[in-house]
């Protein structure tokens, strides 16, 4: 790494090479991107902003965000991605970017089956995995997602750094004690409950990706597992508050947080 140097986007051939990122991140054709980059220039036209992260003149990272209604003070996420360990400094411009039109909140979704991420999201950001979706995209067709149902988790990320949690992150105290609830495609325990119900936990595949690739029927068979744990989980008052760095997820009811 030389110097980075993170900026918003605005001339065509600036959108061109982040449609063209996101392409190979995706694993799609360049002629398919995940966004056109007709699709960000109209964005960022349209008050959105494009944030492209460089490495000398290397592209390395790159995020999407618009605005919500206006009464929410809100911005939505619709894409980012970054080279490893470049993540949070991708993130961190479209908080300082947000913050400085008005924004108290961002949202946005991602797999839930991709423990890196949700850790990512959740105790390196401080996020709240506020509502989830299933099949939120419908089929896609990608090289990373392709085979699967698109179930989406939505994060809520509080901007200021006085609203955002913090620690302890993982939530493990009480896991291994906790009753196993239900049981995963590999045999062992997916889910445990504690007994004063306050607290769930939530297992998932070391790299779904990969595990998707090599076996797309056991793949979907851990999305479908791991969503009969969720949307129960949500409908009885739960969030997603944290991730372990062995792969369980942390639900929490909110009265149970404070």
């Amino acid at each position: 790494m030389t110097s980075l140097s993170i900026r918003t986007v605005h001339d065509v051939a600036g959108f061109a090479a982040v449609a063209d990122y996101f392409s190979d991140v995706w694993n799609t054709p360049r002629s398919a991107p995940p966004l056109l980059s007709e699709t960000l220039n109209s964005l960022a036209h349209a008050g959105g902003a494009v944030h492209a992260a460089h490495d000398g003149p290397r592209l390395v990272g790159a995020s999407v965000a618009v605005f919500g209604p206006p009464a929410s003070r809100e911005t939505y996420s619709l894409l980012t991605a970054a080279e490893r360990g470049l993540g949070y400094q991708v993130k961190q411009a479209q908080r300082v970017w947000a913050l400085e039109h008005g924004a108290r909140t961002m949202r946005w979704t991602f797999d839930p089956l991709v423990g890196r991420n949700a850790r990512f999201n959740l105790i390196k950001l401080g996020g709240e995995g506020t509502e989830y979706i299933v099949d939120f995209y419908g089929p896609m067709a990608d090289g990373v997602n392709d085979g699967d149902e698109s179930d989406r988790l939505a994060v809520t990320w509080e901007l200021a750094p006085s609203l955002r949690s913090s620690g302890p992150p993982d939530g493990t105290v009480g896991r291994d004690a906790a009753p196993a609830t239900h049981t995963a495609p590999d045999g062992a325990p997916l889910a445990r409950r504690d007994l004063d119900d306050r607290h769930i936990w939530c297992r998932v595949p070391d790299d779904i990706v990969a595990l998707r690739a090599a076996d797309p029927e056991l793949g979907l068979r851990w999305r479908r597992a791991v969503r009969e744990v969720f949307t129960k989980a949500f409908a009885d008052g739960f969030t997603a508050t944290g991730m372990s760095r062995d792969g369980w997820y942390t639900l929490t009811r909110p009265e149970a947080a404070a």
